[in-house]
This record gives C-alpha cells, structure tokens and sequence, in this order.
C-alpha cells in the first residue's frame, strides 16, 4: 500500500473512495463520493447488497450477511478479496484495506499498518437494516443478543473484547462440560475469568440501551417509539449480573450444567425486549409493519446517539429499506437521514423510490452483465 494521504480537515464520517476486487459480483469497482447519502437502485440479483456487504466489512466481524470468508470471493475464480477505502473521519483522512486469500480470516490495514478488526470500530460506526432483521422480533433470541451486540460495540469498542473474552473462557469450560470432567479444579480460574467478561458485557448492554432509551424520546413522533429491556431465557426484567454472585452460581450449578454438556446461566443467554410504547404491545405481537417501523426508529435512535457519542453519525447501511414504506415514510425517513447528517447506503429496485431525496443523494445504477455487476453514476 502506498503511503496514507495527509491529514486533511473534514467532518463527519465519509466513505469517499470505494474500491472492490474480486469481490462476489464485482470484479472491479473504483467510486468516489461526497458526503451526501447513496441510492442505489437496479434490478434484483444485480449487485446493490454487495457493495453494502463490502461497506459493513468497514466494522469488525463477518459483515451484514455474517457470510464465510470463501463465500465472498468471486466464483469462479475463488482466488480471494479485497475491499480498499478512504474514510474521512472526525477530520482526518484513513486509507483502509480487508481482503481474505483462499477463506482465510480476513485481514486489515489501516494507513499501511496491519491492525486487529476491532480497531476499525475506533474509526468508524457502522449500522445496517437489511431484510433478514425484518423477523427480529419473532426469530430466536440469538439474532437479537447478536443485534444488541452490535448497537453496544458502536458505543462501546471494548464490549468486542469483552465479548471475546467471555466466548473463549465458556468454550474451555463447555468443553470440560462435555467430557464429563468433575475436578473442580479445573472450572474454578475459567468461571472467574468468565464472571468478570459477564459483568462487563452486561454492564455495557445497559448502558446501551439507556442510551438508545434516552435517544428513542427525542425522535419525535414521525417513527414509532419503543421500551426496551434486557430479558433472560425465563422471561423480562433480567437482573443485572454480578461477577462474584455468578461465580458462585456456577459453582453451585455445575452439577447441571454437567448434565446438559454446557454452560444453562449467562449472558449468552440473554435477550432483547421491546414494547411498542403507544399500544403497550410487545413487539412480537405487532403487525409485520409495526415491527418494520419499530426496527428502523430503533436504528435511526441509534444514529442519533452515536452522533452525541461518536461526535458523527454512523454510515448507515439500508438494503431495500423504501420497498416497505409508503411515500410519506419515505420521505420522513429521508428527511431524518438527511438532518442526522449521514452518509447513508440505500438499495432500491428504481430511481421513483428515491424521488423524495432530490438532490439530497448520489445516485448509481447497478445492472447484471452475464452475473459481472456493472454499476454507473445516475
């Protein structure tokens, strides 16, 4: 990589050079951009989410389709990716690489240094709404503790370690579980170090949704408002957890625990609560609408406290989000966007979805080219 650009004094977050290789229908894409939002439009299967897949890897993890590394790389020449940006942000220019050889975990650069992935969490937010999350109120508890984790990683870039941490020290100790080993010995250091990792991420949980709570009533009423708690496997309300209270509990439940071959009590067990505020119905039991509404005023909360966290709004990834709103939801949601001041990524089927926006957006086309996508400006 070439030396990184100068220090240059611009505000915000701003994607302003995309360039993918090799990456799934992109052979090769170079785009610049200003600050303005992106809209994005063509037909199905041509390669909108793609670039919005290659922007989410600007975050730690596996992006918003939590894809394998293999999957990513262009077929048929699976000879890997790569995925380089100019990031502007808090005033000062990065240069950023990722890129995964033979479906090898993917590695990243930042200004020509190799860093960890959740380094890229102190540069840049990142926040997606993609179709999949549409069922989040009614899937399994899992896809909601990964969504919370998430929201509290764009506020707190240390929650990725701890969460790390926590993973590592269960799995030693689920493996003891499995094999049936009894010593008490061998659990007592792997229940602390998990204990203190529990602690922390449910302390930066709270404090998350405290946050998303506080920013939820300043929304005004364009979007519906949700209540929003942590709840355990057994119902609401779940109490907050104490290092040295869950050790013990541990201790005293491992006979359990042995018998189900893994650990039954933590914050992996956890879930994500919501009540519709204005009907007091959970969100399970809206219409599909509801939940739509109820899901994206919880991301446009989220972007307006990491603006007051961060000191800018997150890059905001929306795959078809205007195909489920009618015109005057659109125009709401492009007004926020547009006040928030962020740069957000917007798929769509055609031009007339982002009408509203005017010349708000950038535009670019995306068609299929015998499965090449070919994307131009509009």
């Amino acid at each position: 990589m070439s030396d990184p650009a100068p220090a240059a004094v611009v505000s915000g977050l701003t994607v302003s050079a995309l360039r993918l290789t090799q990456f799934r229908s992109h052979r090769r894409l170079e785009l610049s951009f200003d600050a303005r939002p992106v809209a994005i439009f063509g037909p199905n299967g041509a390669g909108k989410t793609n670039i919005l897949e290659a922007l989410s890897f600007l975050s730690p993890g596996r992006g918003l389709r939590r894809a394998a590394m293999e999957d990513i790389a262009r077929r048929p020449d699976a000879v890997g990716w790569k995925l380089a940006a100019t990031l502007e942000s808090l005033g000062t220019l990065h240069e950023i690489e990722t890129a995964s050889h033979g479906g090898a975990a993917r590695t990243v650069q930042i200004d020509g240094k190799t860093a960890p992935q959740l380094a890229l969490a102190r540069l840049a937010r990142v926040v997606w709404l993609v179709p999949v999350m549409d069922r989040l109120w009614v899937e399994a508890a899992e896809g909601r503790r990964r969504f919370l984790d998430r929201l509290t990683m764009g506020f707190l870039p240390d929650h990725g370690d701890a969460s790390l941490a926590y993973e590592k020290a269960m799995r030693e100790r689920n493996r003891l579980l499995k094999d049936g080993v009894a010593d008490a010995r061998w659990y007592g250091a792997l229940e602390v170090q998990m204990a203190e990792a529990a602690a922390q991420i449910d302390a930066n949980r709270r404090t998350a949704l405290a946050r998303l709570d506080r920013a939820l009533t300043e929304g005004g009423d364009r979007f519906p408002q949700a209540a929003l708690s942590l709840a355990g496997p057994d119902g609401p309300d779940e109490a907050p957890f104490d290092a040295d209270s869950l050790a013990r509990l541990w201790t005293d439940t491992r006979h359990r625990d042995l018998a189900a071959g893994r650990t039954l009590v933590g914050p992996h067990r956890s879930d994500l609560d919501a009540v519709y505020t204005a009907k007091a119905l959970p969100a399970r039991d809206c219409s599909t609408g509801e939940q739509k509404a109820l899901l994206l005023s919880l991301v446009l909360a989220n972007a307006r406290a990491l603006r007051e966290d961060f000191g800018a709004p997150p890059l905001l990834l929306l795959d078809e989000v205007a195909a489920h709103l009618d015109a005057d939801r659109r125009a709401a949601l492009y007004d926020e966007i547009t006040a928030l001041g962020a740069q957000a990524w917007m798929t769509g089927t055609g031009p007339d979805l982002f009408e509203a926006l005017g010349s708000r957006a950038q535009r670019l086309t995306v068609t299929d080219d015998a499965g090449t996508s070919v994307v131009t400006p509009a």
